[in-house]
């Protein structure tokens, strides 16, 4: 189930609007485009920014694992007590008549605090409201459970929310001197952009290796995400918002 993002080092390493970053999955196989703490205001508010959307193939032919990671990066000394935002609205969506428009929703709300978290997923199933207005579907919780913890069984819908360690590189000092304006505006990347650069470094340094990030990871059978009739070569696509 957890295969596409590695284990987080111990302590070390409701109408909404909404952010959103869309991930657009040619079914289950290719998945591109990254949304980072790409403004000051998502910078300080760090568990409302989506980091990525993965989707991928699961643990047998007729499974997908679809991803969502939020909070990156996050420090070794925020690791023990960082947890999702309980006020937010977590989703993953998608898209399978190839309009643009969600037809599935899968929706994460969290309680308490910390590590010591409870998640509960709903769905999928059609979502109550399309687009950028949003609100909790009706239908009964799919599963709950504490996080850092899998959930479910490997036959029907696996969950673990939690703290993994962030999967994505880059050599995120040398990006902020090649395009200064994305720079942080405080903590110790803030003063990059004082420098300048043209290209990365060459061996390439991945910078967030030793970072976690808060991420939701669902593995389920792919025919509970595709429309009645999928033909030969069916297509989805995914993408996530939070909203509160």
């Amino acid at each position: 189930m957890l295969r596409a993002i590695r284990a987080a080092r111990p302590f070390g390493r409701v109408p909404l609007a909404v952010a959103t970053l869309a991930v657009i999955a040619t079914f289950a196989r290719v998945s591109k485009a990254s949304d980072h703490q790409d403004t000051p205001e998502v910078e300080l508010k760090q568990l409302n920014d989506i980091n990525d959307v993965y989707a991928f193939p699961g643990a047998t032919p007729d499974r997908i694992a679809v991803v969502l990671t939020t909070a990156s990066p996050v420090t070794p000394a925020q690791s023990p007590t960082i947890g999702f935002d309980t006020r937010q609205l977590y989703q993953i969506k998608v898209d399978n008549t190839g309009d643009a428009v969600e037809d599935l929703v899968l929706q994460f709300q969290f309680t308490g605090s910390g590590p010591n978290q409870t998640v509960t997923m709903y769905g999928p199933v059609p979502p109550s409201q399309t687009g950028r207005v949003n609100t909790r579907v009706s239908a009964e919780a799919t599963l709950s459970g504490p996080t850092n913890t899998a959930l479910g069984s490997a036959n029907g819908v696996q969950l673990q929310a939690g703290l993994f360690d962030d999967p994505f590189f880059l050599d995120l000092e040398q990006f902020f001197r090649i395009v200064p304006d994305r720079g942080p505006v405080q903590g110790p990347l803030s003063t990059i952009r004082k420098q300048s650069a043209t290209s990365f470094r060459d061996p390439g340094v991945d910078y967030l290796r030793g970072f976690n990030a808060l991420g939701i990871v669902v593995e389920l059978p792919e025919s509970m995400l595709l429309p009645a009739n999928p033909g030969a070569d069916p297509k989805i696509g995914i993408w996530a918002t939070t909203a509160k």
